[in-house]
């Protein structure tokens, strides 16, 4: 691991220092943990928007696509 410093204000540093994992196991660790769900949401919504661009205006086709199934799942009539 390569040291970094960062600034950041004191409201921010003192609910860092109030969470129980930056207490357990100190800001750097907390810190580290918080980039990483931070990058990996980002991540995932990247990949949500480009799914969702890739199937837009596509609806009707899929639905087309998968009713014979859905009927197939469907519980049976009385």
């Amino acid at each position: 691991m390569k040291p970094n410093q960062i600034s950041m204000d004191d409201n921010l540093l003192r609910r860092i220092d109030d969470d129980e994992e930056s207490r357990k196991k100190g800001r750097s660790a907390f810190l580290r943990s918080a980039v990483s769900f931070y990058l990996a949401a980002k991540r995932r919504k990247e990949v949500d928007d480009q799914i969702a661009r890739a199937y837009e205006g596509e609806a009707d086709a899929l639905l087309d696509e998968i009713e014979p199934l859905m009927e197939l799942q469907a519980w049976p009539r009385k």
